[in-house]
């Protein structure tokens, strides 16, 4: 008894991990929208009920693509790839792709949106992981081991780009460049890469005024305090009356109009000014064994395909995470990129659960 559940451990963990910044992320998205929610729709569990429906869908597809063998996932991993490509496509058609915020990111779907850029994340990664697994004795070569999936990489972000939304696509980009080289390319490759890289993300700043003013705001957010610089000023705001053990849940200042929508890409500073420092802390925390749980599950995989599947699955989750909180403590620019399981969002949060089952699943069959 005692050794089975030794050997399960590391699976039934990672699922109470996930269960526990689920609940977090409810409890803060009614915590940090139903100010808003109750001005604008009369109804203050309006954000609740609707991450809840999302987190419902998550779970039970978290609960299928868990117990389908991942071999049998592997088969299709071209069809799912060319969907989400084409759903890329879709929603730049005008008529289609719906606008928020200056960018063609979403596609109506009833009363709901989904948006195609979340699909792309996971329909890359599991592309690319058969890509890796099936060419690991040629990763060393630069037309096989590099370029060649570097510009189905570079492809997929220039349709993000379109839309455009750069976040996703930094996202996207860093962490296949990571799946390609834990995968075996040579170092020196991506030197080069970091080079152009470099280039061609200055150009894309210069390119979009709206990039400069985010980072000029970023720079020094008071010297437009009420235009570019108001949402970090406010995040900063929201994070300084916290302190060490917070001003108690529900009772953040910040969420009162103050904070544009916080139970979106900020919600980390309502849970730092209710929690203080402390609750940051375990949130954090918690991440941190979140990624140690998926990299452990990647080392004690029974074959390639699955070991790159975790690692990018594991990678795509922690850059989310850890570009999330670099913004809302002032770090970076603003870039939108939403908290993994705490922030507001049905493609998000539907595809970062599909995400946990196939890693629940890869741990399924994992060396004992």
């Amino acid at each position: 008894m005692i050794r089975s559940i030794q050997r399960r451990w590391p699976k039934i963990s990672l699922a109470i991990l996930v269960i526990v910044l689920l609940t977090i992320g409810m409890m803060f998205v009614y915590s940090s929208s139903y100010i808003w929610a109750e001005f604008k729709y009369g109804d203050r569990f309006y954000f609740l009920k609707r991450q809840l429906l999302f987190a419902s869908l998550g779970l039970v597809v978290m609960g299928i693509v868990t117990f389908i063998p991942y071999e049998q996932i592997r088969r299709y991993v071209k069809v799912i790839l060319l969907f989400c490509i084409g759903l890329l496509v879709l929603v730049l058609i005008p008529g289609i792709g719906m606008s928020r915020g200056g960018a063609q990111s979403w596609i109506g779907v009833g009363a709901f949106s989904i948006q195609p850029a979340e699909f792309i994340k996971l329909g890359l990664i599991l592309y690319l992981a058969d890509y890796l697994a099936k060419n690991k004795r040629t990763m060393t070569t630069f037309w096989r081991g590099f370029l060649r999936p570097l510009l189905l990489v570079i492809f997929c972000f220039g349709l993000i780009m379109l839309q455009p939304d750069l976040g996703t696509g930094v996202v996207l980009v860093l962490t296949c460049v990571a799946m390609i080289f834990i995968a075996g390319a040579k170092l020196r490759y991506f030197v080069y890469l970091g080079l152009i890289g470099v280039v061609s993300f200055a150009f894309l700043i210069l390119s979009a005024p709206y990039r400069i003013s985010r980072i000029t705001s970023f720079l020094n957010p008071w010297d437009d305090p009420l235009g570019d610089g108001f949402q970090m000023i406010q995040s900063l705001y929201a994070i300084g009356p916290g302190k060490l053990l917070g001003v108690g849940f529900g009772k953040s200042l910040q969420k009162y109009f103050y904070l544009p929508e916080p139970q979106t890409d900020f919600i980390f500073a309502i849970v730092a000014e209710e929690l203080g420092f402390i609750g940051g802390a375990l949130v954090i925390l918690l991440f941190y064994i979140l990624f140690r749980q998926g990299l452990q599950t990647a080392y004690r995989s029974v074959d390639s395909f699955a070991r790159y599947t975790a690692i990018g699955i594991i990678v795509m989750l922690t850059i989310q995470f850890m570009i999330n909180i670099s913004v809302v403590i002032g770090l970076i620019p603003i870039t939108g990129i939403t908290l993994p399981f705490l922030s507001y969002g049905g493609s998000s949060l539907t595809l970062t659960l599909a995400s946990v089952g196939i890693l629940l699943n890869i741990s399924i069959y994992e060396k004992e």
